[in-house]
């Protein structure tokens, strides 16, 4: 399917502007497309007013001195272009058409205040419209600013030079600029002062810009007797035909649209080179060193805290965890992140703003987290092995003086049976010193066992806090590789819409023009 350029222009500047706003495009790669010729010559017209097709836009360009005016006026038969002495500061552009054409509104952007508009009935040039542009050259600046404006509305460039003046660098640069994009016809004007030599040096100078068997016609206003100027508008209203100004409109279209498809693919070309995964590797080896900083400068502040918790439990400790200098030292690696991204060509802006909220929050996240988790492992100290045993001495503690005290009962009970039936003596003294050690070392020992085994609260504590910061450390340190995990995916998904902008760019198939036509010799040779 074929789009407009106008549409895919519209479409892929829109694009631009979106990645620019979210920072993912620099000033620079959004100029790349700005920059862009957003018009075609047809647009100067009125498509209803044109019933036999869009005319011919020619264009008199050159620099100052040589006689561009001149040609206008002897074209038109009276005065109607500026020329002479105020001609280098006149910021003035004349247009000279048929009156069938509707030329009543400009397109937006054309300066409306430097135009003059002059109309004739010649039905020989009704499929024209000539335009004197200012001296390219000239002393008034603004000048440059007015021809460039008009350029992308421009089908055939009449490049007029003098025998002085056919190696000006200024007006030789826009040609080298601008050749591919319009047709040319060349004129040496005055050439009543010219030799032969100049013509042919100025044939070798076109041929090295491009123009295989360029078409230079020699014109004198002064002398105009035998001169080319009839023939120069012959070739003109052969180029005005419709055959030949379809095949212009449609060949403008393609180079504008293949212009638009590299600038794009270019950008997408950009947009793919950054490496995200270099970013992601360094950001590997300076995660372990700040972990290790953090974990070592804050031992002191996880050892008090765990002392606070075991001499005081119950009470809310007033110890800082997280501090500003473990504050000072995330920042300092988030910065130095931030900062290898920007030599490496990433976008910094989103990326700073993804990384400001890891910022503000990881303190209180790390602080809180490590503090629950020591807080957790202070309720269930020491290991699986301790705590069975601390159960097992507990239970001991009440199971075996019970036994104790059960089997001294029995052995009171049947002494007092025996020596009741036998008259014989009670139990004595060593049968009660024997009881009460037996009971008190059935309670003594499965108590003083529960005493040794029982876990430190502080060493409980501690390895809680360790842990604890380790894990919140790992988790701040997920965040940040997930930042960069997005960011890269966003950069994809920023790719991907450019590769599509790109696809809808596929014109239709080149023009071919033939080579020794006349379309094909005032096409420059590598671009027609």
């Amino acid at each position: 399917m074929a789009y407009a350029y106008s549409e895919l222009l519209a479409a892929a500047q829109q694009w631009a502007a979106g990645a620019a706003a979210a920072g993912r495009l620099s000033a620079e790669q959004v100029a790349l497309l700005q920059n862009l010729e957003p018009a075609a010559a047809a647009a100067l017209f009125n498509a209803e007013t044109c019933r036999d097709g869009a005319p011919l836009i020619v264009a008199f360009m050159g620099g100052t001195g040589v006689g561009k005016s001149s040609l206008l006026n002897r074209l038109a038969g009276q005065a109607i272009a500026r020329a002479g002495i105020e001609r280098p500061t006149s910021r003035e552009v004349t247009l000279y058409h048929h009156s069938s054409l509707g030329i009543d509104e400009l397109p937006e952007g054309l300066p409306l205040d430097s135009i003059k508009i002059s109309r004739h009935d010649d039905e020989r040039n009704s499929h024209i419209v000539w335009i004197d542009m200012p001296d390219f050259d000239s002393v008034e600046l603004g000048n440059q600013r007015l021809v460039l404006e008009w350029l992308p509305h421009i089908d055939v460039l009449l490049y007029v030079v003098s025998p002085e003046r056919y190696r000006d660098n200024k007006a030789w640069q826009l040609l080298l600029a601008e050749g591919a994009k319009h047709a040319w016809l060349f004129v040496m004007n005055q050439w009543d002062r010219g030799l032969p030599v100049q013509y042919d040096d100025f044939r070798q100078q076109l041929a090295k810009a491009g123009f295989a068997d360029p078409l230079i016609f020699r014109t004198s206003c002064s002398e105009p007797h035998g001169d080319e100027f009839g023939l120069l508008l012959e070739q003109l209203r052969q180029l005005s035909g419709r055959h030949n100004v379809a095949q212009l409109e449609r060949r403008n279209r393609q180079l504008r649209l293949r212009r638009l498809q590299q600038t794009l693919q270019h950008l997408a070309t950009e947009l793919g080179g950054r490496d995200f995964q270099a970013l992601q590797a360094n950001l590997d080896a300076q995660w372990q060193q700040a972990e290790t900083q953090l974990q070592t400068g804050l031992a002191w502040a996880m050892q008090q805290l765990a002392k606070f918790w075991a001499d005081n439990l119950g009470d809310k400790a007033e110890i800082a965890l997280w501090d500003a200098w473990a504050q000072n030292r995330l920042d300092d690696m988030l910065d130095e992140l931030v900062l290898q991204a920007a030599q490496a060509g990433l976008p910094t802006k989103p990326l700073k703003a993804a990384l400001q909220n890891i910022r503000e929050q990881a303190g209180k996240t790390l602080a809180a987290q490590t503090e629950l988790a020591g807080r957790q492992a202070m309720l269930r100290p020491g290991n699986g092995a301790q705590r069975f045993l601390l159960k097992l001495t507990a239970a001991a503690e009440t199971v075996l003086p019970l036994a104790a005290m059960g089997a001294v009962g029995y052995q009171v009970f049947s002494g007092y049976y025996h020596s009741t039936a036998e008259h014989s003596a009670y139990l004595g003294t060593d049968f009660a010193v024997h009881s009460l050690l037996l009971i008190g070392l059935s309670w003594l020992i499965p108590f003083f066992l529960h005493k040794k085994i029982q876990p430190s609260l502080y060493k409980a504590g501690l390895k809680g806090l360790r842990q604890g910061l380790q894990h919140a450390l790992a988790a701040v340190f997920a965040e940040i590789k997930q930042v960069l995990v997005s960011e890269q995916q966003r950069n994809e998904a920023l790719r991907a819409e450019l590769q599509a902008l790109v696809a809808r760019c596929a014109a239709e198939p080149e023009t071919a023009i033939d080579k020794q036509s006349l379309l094909g010799r005032v096409l420059l040779a590598d671009a027609g």
